[in-house]
């Protein structure tokens, strides 16, 4: 009857112990929750209950495992053992690892809703995911060290390594040059201001949105959809454009090849009010004039401001279609064409007239396709 009672006293009772105290963390947590509405801090940290309740059931069971009087558990005591302190050691990873993230994410949030600055809630935010990545592959680092530990053979190897590790971080140092340098270059990105999640940049002539940072790669998504995955190491070494850098307000530009005889006064009259009626624009300010001549046509730049990337895209077309469309209905005249008019000889020297000029060139002709005289016999 011993032998039955007591594994389930064991196993049972920590099962109970472990559901007891998961219910008491979650109702305190709740609470909390609904006392301090400024922070998410609390409601956030009730995801930890699962890595919790699997450390303390472990934890019971190790030091209570013993305790059960059974041959298969007295055989296999050292397996056991070895197999309740992996689970323990992962467990605690876990919980750490959903800790950190849990204080992070608080914090970006608390300070997302306070901060009025986007640039800024962007540079935090990218800041926080570096960090929440290092704290991640640190902790799961530092878990698998100790799991391997766990194993006799292992510590012996351990020791051995040791004793080259001299030589082994001079290799792995060359070899992982690369890698290091964009690890630092991650760090320098992050830290530095450079480029923020969120950001508009122009990379290799590609317009897109960072979508993704990474200790050792960046991720632009561009405005047909498609991603650039790249080193991070390029933006710590390439000239790139950063279009949110400064703020996210844009001025941008539309060129037209119209002819001189183009209506100019009509035309910011046009464009003034294509912009009253196109939401993107943001009013602060907008121009039309000449820039360059050539010839034949005129340059003509029409500047236009948005909030941001997005609307300065949507008001140059928007300007650039309509006011092609007016001067095509309206003023025809003003498009550019194609100029054509009698060539004009230099002093003393006479064109041939038309005719003449046709008949030589028939004769010519006739000349080309009359055969050759044959010669010999044949």
């Amino acid at each position: 009857m011993e032998n039955v009672l007591r594994p389930l006293l064991v196993v049972g009772g920590s099962l109970v112990i472990t559901l007891a105290v998961g219910w008491l963390v979650d109702l305190l947590l709740r609470r909390a929750d609904a006392r301090h509405h400024e922070t998410p801090l609390w409601g956030l940290l009730r995801l930890c209950r699962p890595p919790l309740q699997v450390v303390l059931c472990t934890a019971l069971l190790s030091t209570s495992y013993t305790q059960i009087r059974l041959d298969l558990v007295r055989d296999h005591r050292t397996g056991i053992g070895r197999a309740l302190a992996l689970v323990l050691i992962a467990a605690s990873a876990w919980l750490v690892i959903r800790i950190a993230a849990t204080i992070v994410e608080s914090s970006y949030a608390r300070y997302a809703s306070a901060s009025r600055d986007a640039a800024r809630v962007r540079r935090v935010r990218t800041q926080v995911t570096l960090i929440q990545r290092v704290v991640t592959a640190v902790v799961a680092t530092v878990a698998v060290a100790a799991m391997l530990l766990t194993f006799p053979a292992m510590r012996t190897v351990g020791t051995s390594m040791l004793a080259s590790a001299g030589v082994v971080g001079i290799v792995a140092g060359v070899a992982a040059q690369s890698t290091l340098g964009n690890l630092f270059a991650g760090f320098q990105i992050a830290f530095g201001d450079m480029v923020r999640i969120g950001d508009t940049v122009v990379v290799d002539g590609e317009w897109g949105t960072v979508e993704e940072v990474t200790l050792t790669f960046l991720t632009v998504r561009t405005w047909d959809e498609r991603r650039i995955t790249m080193p991070v190491s390029y933006f710590t070494s390439r000239p790139f454009e950063n279009w949110s850098r400064g703020g996210i307000q844009m001025t941008g530009t539309v060129y037209l090849q119209l002819d001189h005889s183009a209506p100019l006064p009509a035309m910011r009259e046009q464009m003034r009010e294509i912009l009253r009626g196109c939401s993107a624009w943001d009013g602060r300010d907008w121009s039309l004039a000449v820039t360059d001549t050539t010839p034949t046509t005129i340059e003509v730049r029409a500047v236009v401001t948005a909030k941001d990337a997005d609307d300065i895209w949507t008001v140059r077309c928007a300007v650039r279609e309509q006011l092609i469309a007016w001067l095509r209905d309206n003023h025809p005249y003003a498009l550019p064409r194609v100029a054509t008019a009698a060539a004009v000889p230099p002093p003393g020297v006479s064109l041939p007239e038309p005719a003449a000029a046709e008949a030589a060139a028939e004769a010519d002709r006739a000349a080309d396709r009359e055969p050759a005289p044959r010669t010999g016999r044949g």
